[in-house]
């Protein structure tokens, strides 16, 4: 069975990659017209294939795993260039299309394996171009084929193709792995029981009801998706992690399963390209890149602060699935598109809210005089009616109205999606005091118990502080004091204080226990940030730099909205900026990408990391951290590092990601961040409260 390739000679982001990947499955996974990528059938290059003469004409058939993998990066009018006539999931009622070919692109599952077997049966496509988002099972295979030979329909299967897709990019450096496929309606598991849908990674990893079975099998499927992205990437990395954890189990996992495809890789005689073939002979030791795997409990602080970045935001105030924004508007529902073809999302996701109200009042001004300009030069009184164009007028200015016109037009629709979404925000914003609970946990390094216990019941114009802020608050203060610095009686006014406010604090005590755990086995060392020191510094030599931005904006944006709520709303909420930091995943990464920038306290911590290198012979670990008589041998490993992925083992979080954007932005480096999923603050405390109720039976 062929295997899909995806290689690059430049560097690309995992996103285009992906995109990339997915365009050639969509051209039938043609091998590029370039010799270095001339390959068998099923191979393919890493560049999307170019065009020539007319698309084939196809049906694309999904599942709902699939769907969620290109949604995030393929919209309908690219499907239709790359020749999809029709796109439809797989357990449906599908008519017959006898002179069409079939692409299908499917989780591999006994059930899909069935379906697509009824299918062939029945012969409902020209041919059948079979790809699976992650590698076939040798079981599934031959049940395939027995139903092939079965049937006599093998000559109608064209294609049987490996993909390693079996992840969701929604931005050009952010990923995170699907989700597991839905049990059989008849099958529950005990874990899965107390939740609505599949549980979580981390309920799974920290769940005193999990099964050694369910765990084993949990990390088998984090290190099978992990290996998809990295495949995408094309490159062996050197894989770091911290020991005694899941982290260090997935990486093990994850090193032999890129060993194993190097191998195969090697033995291979068939003509077919192969996984991460460019690496072996393209890419110097110097040139590779690292892979961090990091255990989520490394720091909870930055999923559960309140963030001020737009991204941040919109993920902990609003419903975002697959860059997919719902917002609630006057008893209706608006959903809105946010990816990397909407430019003001592009340029403004990763920036504080004040700087991005002000760039939506700038753009706004900079569409009024493209607009006035054109209709200045060409008579048209309104941009968005093209027929009112005077065809006696000079032949330069209708050229120039009627290619400008389209994209003027664009360029509104994304600031009026914008100008609605940071609308909702700020309405969220004066309504839970996000601001005031932004500063706070700021400066969370010097408040006491008394000053939270005051923050939480001071009386505020707008309203009470919601239960669920309050308890992230009080846990975003525990966890950021260092150990035993706030007493019993302490933890108990807070307690008493959330309940009175009607909170549940299962999550507090999940968290106090583990903290307790982890203190006692010391498996998490005294300087981690996040356990035992404040990993939200402090606000000193900021000067006046936390009171920028929306100065325009509540001057000049009344009349961009008929009832003036923008600029109400405005006036009541701070202003403040976040302070220059590095959260503790940050810190880490600093430490292994660039040691010469980084604290002795962050090297200790990372020198202990084990290190793994699949493509050094297996015996070579033999000295290496985390391997027996590694003592003092880490050190001589520290390397430099100019590309990285990080990937956090039980959820990612927009907060950290901001961060780790801003740390890359800076130092020129290029880093890919990623989790087993994406998990906004509000789902996570969910998570510990599920958690604090099952340890408390």
């Amino acid at each position: 069975m062929a295997s899909n390739l995806r290689q690059s000679t430049a560097p690309t982001t995992l996103q285009q990659a992906q995109t990339n990947a997915l365009l050639n499955l969509l051209s039938l996974n043609q091998t590029v017209d370039t010799p270095a990528n001339a390959t068998g059938k099923g191979g393919s290059g890493f560049n999307t294939p170019p065009i020539s003469g007319p698309p084939v004409w196809k049906v694309l058939v999904l599942d709902q795993q699939t769907k969620d993998v290109l949604a995030t990066v393929l919209r309908v009018q690219d499907l239709r260039d790359a020749g999809v006539t029709l796109h439809v999931q797989l357990h449906t009622l599908r008519p017959p299309l006898p002179d069409v070919p079939a692409v299908y692109f499917v989780s591999p599952t006994l059930a899909n394996i069935k379906r697509i077997a009824q299918d062939l049966q029945k012969s409902l496509y020209e041919s059948f171009h079979l790809n699976f988002v992650e590698p076939l099972p040798r079981a599934l295979l031959e049940e395939l084929a027995a139903s092939v030979a079965q049937d006599g329909t093998g000559e109608l299967v064209e294609q049987v193709v490996d993909q390693y897709l079996s992840f969701i990019a929604p931005s050009p450096s952010l990923f995170s792995l699907l989700p597991p496929p839905p049990p059989p309606p008849s099958v529950t598991s005990p874990t899965q029981s107390s939740f609505s849908g599949p549980a979580s990674t981390y309920t799974i990893l920290n769940s005193p009801s999990s099964t050694e079975q369910q765990i084993e099998e949990e990390i088998e499927r984090v290190a099978n998706g992990l290996f998809s992205a990295v495949a995408t990437t094309g490159h062996v990395p050197f894989i770091r992690a911290p020991r005694g954890n899941a982290a260090e189990m997935i990486a093990k996992k994850l090193e032999t399963k890129i060993r194993d495809a190097i191998l195969s890789a090697s033995r291979s005689h068939s003509g077919t390209t192969t996984l991460f073939a460019q690496d072996s002979t393209g890419l110097s030791n110097l040139q590779r890149p690292l892979l961090l795997i990091l255990d989520r409990n490394v720091d909870l602080v930055s999923v559960l602060a309140h963030g001020w970045t737009y991204q941040a935001l919109v993920s902990d105030c609003l419903d975002i699935k697959l860059n997919r924004v719902t917002v609630a508007q006057q008893n209706a529902k608006k959903s809105y598109d946010l990816d990397s073809k909407d430019f003001f999302w592009a340029q403004n996701a990763a920036s504080p809210f004040p700087q991005v109200a002000e760039e939506i009042d700038a753009q706004l001004n900079k569409y009024k005089q493209d607009a006035a300009e054109i209709t200045r030069s060409t008579g048209v009184s309104d941009v968005n009616d093209i027929s009112q164009l005077d065809l006696t007028t000079n032949a330069a200015h209708l050229k120039t109205a009627i290619t400008q016109l389209p994209e003027l037009t664009a360029r509104k629709a994304t600031l009026d999606t914008h100008m609605n979404i940071a609308t909702a925000l700020l309405e969220q914003i004066k309504k839970r005091g996000l601001d005031e609970l932004f500063s706070t946990e700021e400066a969370i390094s010097r408040q006491t118990t008394a000053s939270i216990l005051e923050f939480l019941r001071a009386s505020r114009p707008d309203g009470e502080l919601t239960p669920l802020d309050k308890l992230r608050l009080v846990l975003v203060f525990y966890l950021s004091a260092p150990d035993n610095a706030i007493s019993k009686d302490d933890i108990s006014e807070l307690e008493k204080e959330l309940k009175s406010a009607g909170a549940d604090v299962a999550a507090f005590d999940y968290v106090r226990r583990t903290r307790e755990i982890s203190r006692m086995t010391s498996s998490i060392s005294t300087g981690t940030a996040g356990t035992a020191t404040p990993s939200l510094g402090s606000v000193a030599g900021q000067g006046g730099e936390l009171f920028k931005g929306f100065s325009a904006l509540g001057n000049r944006l009344t009349d961009r909205l008929k009832d003036g709520r923008f600029d109400t709303l405005i006036s009541g909420v701070k202003n403040f900026l976040p302070t220059n930091k590095l959260f503790p995943v940050t810190r880490l990464t600093e430490a292994l990408m660039d040691s010469s920038a980084a604290s002795n306290q962050s090297l200790a911590e990372t020198d202990e990391y084990i290190f793994l290198d699949p493509r050094a012979p297996r015996h070579a670990h033999a000295g290496m951290p985390g391997a027996p008589g590694s003592s003092g041998v880490s050190r001589g490993k520290r390397m430099a590092f100019a590309e990285g992925m990080v990937f956090i083992v039980g959820g990612a979080g927009y907060v950290e990601y901001g961060n780790l954007e801003e740390w890359a932005g800076k130092t020129g480096k290029r880093v890919t961040y990623g989790g087993t999923d994406i998990v906004d603050p509000g789902g996570f405390l969910k998570i510990l409260e599920s958690l604090g109720k099952a340890g408390a039976v």
